[in-house]
């Protein structure tokens, strides 16, 4: 069974970015799911996923829903055997370092509930063939909301230095409570706009603080050009950063990175 981690926060504070430089120094084999409607997760790691033949859950929930609506076959109950398939079919991009799955824009005017929902069933299959699954978050607290999952090793709450980010911390130690969604470690993690004075006021909120991820003008560059920061050099201070949190949470990290 793998090990479940979520990076979380407001919009804009670099979950994103934190996930794409974990993938640099956790093993494989794992799984990346980018929950962010944005899909920026599979920029950040270089892969066009079209290029490779490769849907967003959302687009396949409605290629097959448009497919089966002659029939009158077009809830998601009914057709979850068929979406489950093509969820391991059409929506999985393979690699040696890491596998990826996209939720996607959502396919019609409304919530992503149903999307959500295809995740939600199939997060417990894929786990099992995985060491770590990695989940990349959008902004805000409705991943939780939904129990898109329902038992999380690692929260990262990655926060920017502001009095909202500080209260997203309470939310989301209120909704996991109060939902009962498992939470075996929350962490907190600065973005690069941390200051020191900034940062021991966040070490103050009695929290899990691990450290910031540090200014790097080479991911704002890669991030324009739609470069893979895989492909940072060793020294880039952000990468150093997230390794260091990485170490910090107990996590073993690839030889050699």
């Amino acid at each position: 069974m793998a090990k479940i981690i979520v990076s979380t926060g407001r919009g804009g504070v670099g979950k994103s970015t934190f996930v794409a430089l974990a993938t640099k120094y956790l093993h494989p084999p794992m799984l990346l799911i980018d929950l962010d409607p944005d899909e920026s997760l599979a920029g950040m790691l270089g892969i066009d996923l079209s290029s490779h033949g490769k849907k967003t859950i959302s687009d396949t929930l409605y290629a097959i829903t448009k497919q089966n609506k002659a029939s009158g076959r077009t809830g998601y109950d009914v057709l979850d055997d068929v979406l489950q398939q093509a969820v391991q079919s059409d929506c999985i991009y393979s690699s040696p370092e890491f596998d990826l799955i996209t939720l996607g824009t959502k396919f019609t005017v409304g919530c992503y509930c149903a999307p959500d929902a295809v995740l939600k069933d199939a997060i417990p299959a894929l786990a099992q063939g995985y060491r770590e699954l990695l989940i990349d978050s959008p902004a805000g607290l409705e991943h939780l909301n939904r129990k898109v999952v329902v038992d999380i090793d690692d929260l990262f709450v990655i926060l920017d230095p502001s009095q909202k980010s500080l209260k997203h911390i309470e939310r989301v130690r209120a909704i996991t409570a109060a939902l009962k969604v498992g939470c075996h470690h929350l962490h907190l993690v600065g973005n690069h706009r941390f200051t020191t004075e900034t940062e021991e006021q966040l070490r103050s909120t009695g929290g899990a603080y691990l450290g910031k991820i540090d200014f790097d003008p080479a991911v704002r560059q890669r991030n324009l050009e739609g470069q893979s920061l895989l492909d940072l050099p060793g020294n880039s201070p952000a990468a150093l950063s997230v390794k260091g949190v990485l170490q910090k949470a107990g996590y073993d990290i690839k030889q050699g990175d």
